[in-house]
């Protein structure tokens, strides 16, 4: 039984992951290493296996005395790590949090696991990860914001600069670049993919889709940052997780994949679609539409004007495509939220 320590899976991208991977492979176990902050909840994995091949540890990725001890005991054999602060206007009350989970973080986890599984520098630049000369992977997953904005045209791809506009964002591309160095120094097995703007169950009430839905269905107002033009490409969770799995698997040692819904909605477009469709799921009993309470707000510090990825790389060399269109993805995460307060209710 192979060993893989997840980090940060109580959170929304790897509370989806860990059911998902565990259920595909029975011959997996994941030692999944989560601190609980306000962004960790234990209810997101009320879905994955609770047995022996899926082990909850509370702590800090920071904390290298830890990460050495589950390296030891557990054997650990690869590396995904989903663990980060991730809100932008978080970021921008407090940086210094951003720069020691993300970055410092990554480096205790990278180096941990350098200094694990390599007595001396070699390299496999470009083997997958089945090939039996291979040692273990660390796959890292990162985000289309260190590429900074985009005009009206273009897309992201993985040669594009990095042009980080937000702590959040610069402290990834801090991690992505400490990944990269691993690789080219030391000859580590590392991936990196960097992901357009998931959405769907789990997500954090903090997050644009889900405060939409929350707002609506409390009757407030719906806030709207800036004239709501800002535009981003939508990609559906439960595909992120699909493409995690496969380049995990199958994609080449040192590269970076970005992954892409090719799904770009302004915030305008996303406010509207979710009014609508509560309109005709969850009606009023007033009659009116939901539309009414979206409402603009003094648009947040650099904030970035469009992202967009470029899927090519992953579609064309790994085969893997987004499933969804933002038309179904949203109607499936509109079902769950709906479902998640009428339980509550």
């Amino acid at each position: 039984m192979r060993t893989i320590l997840v980090t940060g899976c109580a959170g929304f991208i790897g509370s989806n992951f860990v059911p998902y991977f565990l259920n595909k492979y029975p011959t997996t176990r994941l030692i999944n290493l989560d601190l609980l902050t306000y962004a960790g909840d234990m209810n997101n994995l009320s879905d994955a296996p609770q047995n022996d091949r899926h082990i909850f540890v509370k702590g800090d990725i920071c904390d290298r005395s830890l990460v050495e001890s589950l390296f030891r005991e557990y054997d650990i054999r690869g590396v995904i790590h989903f663990a980060a602060e991730s809100h932008v206007d978080n970021s921008i009350k407090n940086p210094g949090v951003f720069i020691q989970t993300n970055v410092n973080g990554t480096f205790t986890l990278i180096d941990v696991a350098y200094k694990h599984w390599m007595e001396k520098p070699f390299t496999y630049r470009h083997s997958v990860l089945d090939s039996e000369s291979t040692p273990p992977r660390f796959h890292h997953i990162s985000t289309d914001e260190v590429y900074g904005t985009l005009g009206e045209r273009g897309l992201f791809t993985e040669d594009t600069s990095y042009a980080p506009n937000s702590p959040y964002s610069a402290s990834k591309a801090g991690s992505d670049m400490i990944v990269r160095s691993y690789h080219h120094t030391y000859g580590m097995n590392t991936i990196i993919t960097n992901c357009s703007n998931n959405y769907g169950p789990k997500q954090h009430d903090e997050k644009l889709i889900p405060t939409i839905i929350r707002k609506a269905l409390s009757g407030e107002n719906i806030p709207i940052y800036g004239d709501g033009k800002n535009i981003r490409d939508w990609l559906y969770v439960l595909d992120h997780c699909k493409g995690i799995d496969l380049v995990y698997h199958t994609g080449l040692s040192g590269e970076v994949y970005n992954i892409g819904g090719r799904n770009e909605r302004n915030n305008n477009q996303i406010a509207e679609r979710i009014c609508t469709l509560l309109d005709e799921m969850k009606p009023k009993s007033s009659g009116t539409s939901y539309t009414a309470q979206i409402t603009y707000v003094e648009d947040r510090a650099g904030h970035d004007r469009r992202y967009a990825i470029d899927a090519t790389k992953i579609e064309t060399e790994l085969g893997w495509c987004a499933e969804e269109t933002f038309d179904t993805g949203i109607v499936k995460t509109l079902t769950w939220y709906l479902n998640k307060y009428s339980e509550k209710a």
